[in-house]
């Protein structure tokens, strides 16, 4: 199998690659969906990402790859394991890339039950679906405009609760699909309901290149590839690890970075003059704008961080008559949110109560 096309090697595009960077700094955003036009780097950046992604330690001889560091999240066979096992076995492995056949049925999706076996022998047995394989690795869905909307829905709830429990005649069973979920589709073809777009977390419009002297570098790049993967990966290897330990370092502070009241009135405030609908909006601009910060190795987000973030949170989800611009800029959204903030500032003592609420809820995850 030829080397992956390097992440960092890809030209322009860089609202796509920043949606997907912060996608894998924190899971928890909730996936992201590319609408554009055929042949612009779609799957080659979706694939190229987990090619790039820290390797991550996992339980041994899990089938779903449990984090050994997070027992609350552990499947039930690794749960029951553990009452037998004072420590169980770990080894590392590279982050998996799952493509999703648009053909994909419910059960092949979520997994089976085989309740024939546990009438009988009443042995319970789970057949891992494709929420198994992906689970702390990237699930790709080309052309996801085309997928049973059902199917949709449940790749939906899963990436936003982070498990998959399958029930069967009264039988449970419960495993960890933590995964980073990456839609693309051509509009051309149709476009997604309006309740399946507003689940995606993120969104990005792409269109093809125009500049001249880039579409160049994208021939140059492509032919280099072509004639020695092995060759052109190793060029570009520098600039994939150095990546590659940004976003381990980010995944280690994420959940450090701190926000202000002011921030989050900042949020709303952007949201609520735009009449976004529901508060989905409001909570993805907040996980973005830490994931943003991480990224960039601080400790508390600011207004261009949120600007950022909404750019990324916000297209698919504002109302727009026939006359208005298509997308806002991230300057414009940055100057609004200025605008909006000295509206109102809130006081030194929100501000300490927000600050100590988070605190609060970090010594509540490390216990």
């Amino acid at each position: 199998m030829p080397a992956i096309f390097p992440f960092t090697a890809i030209v322009g595009q860089e609202r796509m690659k920043r949606a997907l960077i912060l996608n894998a700094v924190d899971t928890r955003i909730g996936g992201v969906l590319i609408r554009g036009e055929r042949g612009t780097a779609k799957s080659t950046a979706s694939r190229s990402l987990a090619a790039l992604l820290p390797h991550v330690h996992v339980v041994q001889d899990c089938r779903f790859g449990c984090d050994p560091e997070k027992p609350g999240t552990w499947c039930t066979e690794c749960k029951e394991r553990a009452e037998s096992v004072k420590k169980l076995p770990v080894y590392e492995r590279a982050t998996p890339f799952i493509n999703l056949p648009v053909s994909a049925t419910e059960d092949r999706v979520v997994g089976t039950l085989d309740i024939e076996k546990a009438i009988q022998k009443g042995e319970r047995h789970f057949e891992p679906g494709v929420l198994a394989n992906a689970n702390r690795g990237l699930l790709y869905i080309d052309e996801v405009n085309l997928l049973d909307d059902h199917v949709v829905d449940i790749l939906l709830d899963s990436a936003a609760m982070g498990v998959n429990t399958v029930e069967r005649e009264g039988i449970s069973f419960a495993h960890p699909a933590r995964f980073i979920l990456v839609g693309t589709m051509n509009p051309e073809e149709g476009d997604l309901r309006p309740q399946l777009l507003d689940r995606f977390a993120l969104s990005v419009e792409i269109v093809g290149i125009r500049e001249a002297r880039e579409r160049m570098t994208i021939m140059e790049r492509n032919i280099s590839y072509e004639k020695d993967p092995e060759a052109f990966r190793k060029q570009w290897l520098p600039k994939e690890d150095e990546l590659s330990q940004q976003i381990a370092k980010a995944r280690e502070l994420v959940d450090q970075v701190k926000y202000t009241t002011r921030d989050l009135l900042s949020i709303a405030a952007l949201t609520a003059s735009l009449n976004v609908d529901g508060h989905r909006a409001d909570m993805v601009i907040l996980k973005a704008a830490r994931a943003e910060a991480a990224f960039e190795g601080r400790t508390k987000i600011n207004d261009h961080d949120i600007a950022l973030a909404a750019e990324l949170a916000l297209p698919h989800r504002i109302k727009r008559t026939p006359f208005q611009q298509a997308e806002m800029t991230t300057e414009q959204l940055q100057e609004r949110i200025e605008q909006l903030a000295g509206q109102s500032v809130p006081s030194e003592e929100d501000e300490e109560s927000s600050e100590s609420q988070q605190n609060g809820e970090q010594e509540e995850k490390k216990t």
